[in-house]
């Protein structure tokens, strides 16, 4: 009885201590001068409290070991709790660095070998202290220059702007860099691109069992991302690049039609009041916040899918920061089903080891923001057929 009491008491102090931390990095970056020493110590304002630029975002921004629930501005899951079959815990909408450090490999019947490392997962931001290496494959960002051994947290975040509230009155969206934003280990490499318009709602790292969080996005989120992947900007359908993504790939009225009306593998029977998903988001091509702050909610009160207005983004597909999948994508696009025989597929519970890629249950739901897989289809093919009906 009172080794047990001993330790509820220490998980509720591990909770309240992660919570009232996230409370505190909410207030921060205000732009109050006392709070440089939290970055910069007592010494110079050129020197860190960290190794590196990352290493000093990660001493607030990662949680404790021991944490094992989302909470506030946490964006990645301690190494501590990083253990084989367990998922990261962090459930932010860029996603949690975590999953760099998640190496998944497997061998199907046939006996070919599967993989899927953690380098693939996400940006790779460099944090020594942290553990976090530089991207040993892509020397410079896919599709533009910027140099992978110099990746870090403040490539895209500005941590000295003010950050925005949650109606987006003031400030940029996550503190991300605008035009001219050059941090100083990027010399030469200046942003040219606004950044983007987006409003999420204050509480947006939670488990999304029963509610999507959802961010209303704006405009110009692909075209600020191609600050650094110059080459995606102004895709056409014909682009050799890839997707079409930003103002110029407006939603067509077939695409819209697909949104709306679907709602899981041989099931197209929703309508548009109801067919948003943040497993699939949208830019709706505005730069009102007002506007935008009505529609990011997290209680499931604004399910609207896209209209004519609506675009696609590079976040439609894919997390900023990374995810449980290969490319930070929203779900596995390397598997031929998301939900085998009713189940999310697992190396614990006989599904086909290509679907399962290594992961158990438990991973391969929490990387889907732990969505009950009753939601889908008994053999739900990729979440690409949002949009596009091919299944």
């Amino acid at each position: 009885m009172m080794h047990g009491s001993r330790s509820t008491a220490v998980i509720v102090l591990l909770f309240l201590g992660a919570l009232l931390q996230g409370q505190g990095a909410y207030a921060f970056h205000s732009g109050r001068s006392d709070e440089c020493k939290e970055c910069h110590g007592a010494g110079s304002a050129s020197s860190l409290r960290g190794s590196d630029e990352s290493s000093t975002c990660l001493r607030c921004h990662m949680a404790p070991a021991g944490a094992r629930w989302p909470v506030g501005y946490y964006i990645a899951t301690n190494d501590r709790d990083l253990r084989k079959g367990m998922p990261p815990v962090q459930l932010t909408p860029g996603g949690d660095f975590g999953y760099l450090k998640k190496d998944y490999v497997w061998t199907s019947p046939d006996g070919r070998r599967g993989s899927s490392s953690g380098e693939r997962h996400g940006h790779n931001i460099v944090a020594i202290d942290y553990g976090y290496e530089p991207d040993k494959t892509n020397m410079t960002a896919p599709g533009g220059a910027y140099p992978s051994s110099i990746l870090s947290c403040v490539s895209c975040h500005d941590p000295h702007a003010k950050i925005a509230t949650d109606t987006g009155a003031r400030g940029a969206y996550r503190l991300l860099g605008g035009v001219g934003y050059e941090p100083s280990s990027a010399r030469g490499l200046a942003f040219t691109r606004e950044a983007p318009v987006a409003v999420a709602p204050h509480d947006y790292n939670r488990s999304e069992a029963s509610t999507d969080t959802r961010v209303a996005y704006g405009k110009g989120m692909s075209e600020w991302c191609s600050n650094c992947h110059a080459r995606i900007e102004g895709n056409s359908a014909a682009d050799k690049y890839g997707h079409p993504v930003g103002a110029y790939a407006r939603l067509t009225a077939e695409v819209i039609s697909n949104y709306n009306a679907y709602v899981k593998s041989g099931d197209l029977t929703g309508n548009a009041g109801t067919s948003y998903t943040s497993l699939v988001p949208f830019e709706e091509g505005t730069d009102d916040t007002v506007a935008l702050s009505q529609h990011a909610k997290k209680d499931g009160s604004y399910t609207r899918g896209p209209d004519f207005r609506s675009n696609v983004m590079c976040l439609t597909c894919h997390r900023a920061h990374a995810s449980g999948w290969d490319t930070s994508a929203r779900w596995n696009m390397t598997a031929d089903f998301i939900v085998y025989k009713g189940m999310y597929p697992g190396a614990d519970n006989g599904s086909p080891a290509e679907q399962a890629q290594g992961r158990t249950e438990a991973e391969t739901k929490r990387a889907l923001y732990d969505r009950p897989s009753a939601l889908y289809a008994t053999y739900q093919r990729g979440l690409c057929n949002k949009c596009h009906a091919a299944d």
